[in-house]
C-alpha cells in the first residue's frame, strides 16, 4: 500500500470524503487520490516521492509554477512583519491599483477570499445596483458553491453527477434562470420571459469547468447586447481567465466590456483570494459606501496581497505571454498529433495558459452536453496511464488544464513519449 493510500484511508475517517474539496477525491477516474508534499517549478512530488509534470497548477493559479523565487521572497518578507492585521494595509492599495491598470473595464476592486465569495458578492451587488431579482446562468459554468448559484453548475458538481444538491431550499433558486452555454437564443428567450426583473448574466467567458469550452463568436457580443437592451449587468466570471488567458483576461482577448469582473487564482499567486471590480459607479454600492453589504476579516490579507503584486509583476514583462501561448500550443498539438497518428477520436483546444481534451468525433465542442457526449471511459484509463507515467492532468474529464511558464520544450516532449505509450497500449 503506498503512502497516499494509507493518508487517504486516514482522511475518511476525519473529513468527509477524505477530502477538502470534492474533485480531489479522484471520483471522475476513480482510484485513490495522491497526497503530494512539494512543488517545484513545473514539477510536483507525491508523499511516495513520484514526482511529476504538473498541469493543473493548483487549478489554475501557479502561473509562474511553484515557488517561484519572487513570489517565496514577496510572501516571506510579508510573513515576518504580520500575517493577518484585520486592518487595511498599503499591499492592498498596491495590488488594486496593479488590477485596474491592467483590467480597463475595472475601476474600483473589492478584495475578498475565494472566488464563491466574489461571485456571490457580484450576484448581490447587480440585484442592488438594478433593483431586481432574477440572474441568468449557463449550464456547466460553475461560479462557486453559494446557494443561488448552485443550479446545474459544473466542476464537481459534474464528476460527482449532481444537477444540484440537498440543503438548497427552492425558494433561494427559484430566482435562478439556466441556458445552454453558447446558446443565444435561449438566453434571448429568458429575457423575453422576464423583461423587468433579471439583474444580470453572470458566465465564465470561457468555461473551465465542463471541460474547455470557448465561446462562440457572437455569443459574448449578443450577452453585452441583450444586457444593453434590458438594463441588465453582465458579469465575467474570470476567477479562472483573468489574467490566465492574457493580460487583460478574455474580455480582452475577445473585447467585450462587463460590467463587473470577479477574479481569484493568479491574483493571489497561490495564495487564497478573490475580488470583484468594476465601473465606480457600481462599485460605490457595496458598503460602507453604499447599501449592500459585503465584509470579510481576511478580505485583502497581506500574504495573498503580496503573492498576487509578485505574481502579475512577472506576467506582465513582455513575451510572458507570448511564450506562455507557445508552450500551450505545443502540448495540445502533441497531443493531438499522437492520436491522430493512431486514429483515435480527440479534441483539444487553448487559449492563453489554458487547455482542455476530450476523446470524440466532434470537431467543435459548444457546450456541455458535447463534453458530457465524449468517451469518458478511455479519458479514465488514459488518465491514469498517463499518471503512472508522472504526468499529473485534472482527475476529472470536466476540468481544464493549466500550463505554467515553468513548462518547456522538456515537459511537452516527455508528455508527448507518454501520450504515446499510453494511448498505443489501450488501442491494443
Amino acid at each position: 500500500m503506498t503512502r497516499s493510500t494509507e493518508l487517504f484511508h486516514q482522511a475518511q475517517a476525519i473529513i468527509p470524503g477524505g477530502v477538502n474539496s470534492p474533485v480531489r477525491a479522484f471520483k471522475g477516474v476513480g482510484g485513490d487520490p495522491i497526497f503530494f508534499k512539494q512543488g517545484k517549478g513545473a514539477y510536483l512530488v507525491d508523499v511516495d516521492n513520484n514526482e511529476y509534470i504538473d498541469y493543473v497548477g493548483s487549478w489554475g493559479p501557479l502561473i509562474l509554477g511553484h515557488c517561484h523565487p519572487a513570489v517565496i521572497e514577496a510572501v516571506n518578507k510579508v510573513l515576518h512583519s504580520g500575517m493577518s492585521f484585520g486592518a487595511p494595509t498599503e499591499l492592498e492599495i498596491q495590488l488594486a491599483e496593479k488590477i485596474t491598470s491592467l483590467i480597463p473595464s475595472i475601476e474600483k476592486v473589492r478584495m475578498v477570499n475565494s472566488g464563491t465569495e466574489a461571485t456571490m458578492t457580484a450576484i448581490r451587488l447587480a440585484r442592488g445596483v438594478t433593483k431586481k431579482n432574477k440572474f441568468i446562468k449557463f449550464n456547466g459554468c460553475y461560479h462557486g458553491h453559494s446557494d443561488s448559484l448552485l443550479v446545474k453548475a459544473g466542476s464537481g458538481l459534474l464528476t460527482l453527477g449532481i444537477p444540484s444538491t440537498p440543503g438548497i431550499p427552492q425558494s433561494v433558486t427559484e430566482h435562478t434562470l439556466t441556458a445552454n452555454f453558447n446558446n443565444l437564443e435561449q438566453t434571448a428567450q429568458l429575457f423575453e420571459k422576464f423583461p423587468d426583473d433579471i439583474a444580470a448574466v453572470i458566465l465564465e467567458p470561457v468555461a473551465g469547468n465542463m471541460g474547455f469550452v470557448l465561446p462562440e463568436p457572437e455569443f459574448l457580443n449578443g450577452l453585452r447586447q441583450l444586457c444593453d437592451q434590458h438594463n441588465a449587468l453582465l458579469i465575467f466570471d474570470e476567477v479562472m481567465t483573468g489574467f490566465r488567458v492574457g493580460l487583460t483576461g478574455a474580455q480582452g482577448v475577445f473585447g467585450i466590456t462587463p460590467d463587473i469582473t470577479t477574479l481569484g487564482k493568479v491574483i493571489g499567486g497561490g495564495m487564497p483570494v478573490g475580488a470583484l471590480g468594476g465601473k465606480a459607479e457600481i462599485m460605490s454600492f457595496l458598503a460602507p459606501e453604499g447599501p449592500v453589504y459585503q465584509a470579510g476579516t481576511l478580505s485583502g490579507n497581506p500574504l495573498a496581497m503580496a503573492a498576487g503584486l509578485a505574481t502579475l509583476s512577472e506576467i506582465e514583462k513582455p513575451g510572458f505571454f507570448d511564450r506562455l501561448i507557445e508552450t500551450t500550443q505545443s502540448l495540445t498539438q502533441a497531443l493531438a498529433s499522437v492520436a491522430e497518428t493512431l486514429n483515435i477520436p480527440f479534441f483539444t483546444a487553448s487559449l492563453g495558459g489554458m487547455f482542455g481534451f476530450c476523446f470524440t468525433e466532434k470537431k467543435r465542442i459548444a457546450d456541455y452536453a458535447d463534453v458530457a457526449a465524449s468517451d469518458e471511459v478511455l479519458f479514465k484509463k488514459f488518465y491514469h496511464g498517463m499518471l503512472d507515467k508522472g504526468i499529473y492532468f485534472a482527475p476529472s474529464m470536466y476540468e481544464a488544464g493549466f500550463v505554467s511558464s515553468a513548462h518547456g520544450e522538456h515537459e511537452v516532449a516527455k508528455t508527448q513519449m507518454a501520450a504515446e505509450e499510453v494511448l498505443s497500449q489501450l488501442k491494443k
